[in-house]
């Protein structure tokens, strides 16, 4: 797979037969795979490869996942590197302080390699053109997104939306399968010009939903929405 060969990934665990299993798929596959064993060699480790995409562990001595991942997303140089959480918890609040310190995604263990490696693989493609944008325009399976004439398209009818519902839209679409929360979601189409609340993003979401149809947004709950199910 092309793509991938010059990609370079970050795995963080301090279980050696975890970081094997996932170094080994991911070689497999033509990544350049560097290893971790806790968050604070995570961090140095990463300022010395500067990977595409870390894989962190949550739990983990020294220094734990959501701590390092929230030190990183500090540094300019990992402000567009993909933070993805792997953790045996399944609690709702592990997965929400994940995504609140700046995750891209989350892998619940046990992992299956060709899930894990599947997953990776879509989340990297997210930063390739995957979608096809030309003179600004977002075309997505049957949606066509014209940045320039705030227009949308959907199987060739127009789809008529307020500024904002575009806005909104067109920032999900971009990065189809990133969640955005709500902070971020309100800094982007609203900045700081106007007093917002987070129920006047649920309003948009829900104008969104009935002018587009359910299947395009999802609510990632306790966090925020992403574009794709």
């Amino acid at each position: 797979m092309s793509y991938a060969t010059k990609q370079k990934i970050l795995i963080v665990d301090d279980e050696p037969d975890i970081l094997e299993l996932i170094e080994y798929n991911l070689k497999k596959e033509g990544y350049q795979v560097f290893l971790a064993h806790n968050g604070q060699e995570a961090v140095t480790e990463a300022k010395r490869t500067l990977p595409d995409l870390i894989v962190l562990d949550i739990m983990m001595p020294k220094m734990d996942g959501i701590e390092a991942c929230r030190i990183m997303r500090t540094m300019p140089e990992f402000k567009n590197t993909f933070m993805v959480f792997l953790t045996a918890r399944s609690e709702e609040y592990s997965e929400i302080a994940g995504f609140n310190v700046g995750a891209d995604d989350y892998i619940a263990k046990p992992i299956k390699p060709r899930a894990l490696v599947s997953r990776i693989n879509a989340i990297l493609r997210r930063n390739a053109p995957a979608e096809e944008v030309v003179d600004n325009k977002l075309e997505i399976e049957d949606l066509v997104i014209d940045r320039e004439a705030y227009l949308v398209f959907k199987s060739g009818e127009k789809v008529v939306l307020a500024k904002k519902e575009f806005e909104l839209l067109y920032l999900l679409a971009s990065k189809p399968g990133k969640v955005y929360t709500r902070e971020v979601i309100l800094k982007n189409i609203w900045e700081d010009s106007v007093i917002v609340t987070n129920r006047t993003i649920d309003v948009h979401i829900r104008k969104l939903r009935e002018k587009l149809g359910e299947e395009y947004i999802s609510t990632v709950k306790g966090v925020g929405y992403k574009f794709g199910a």
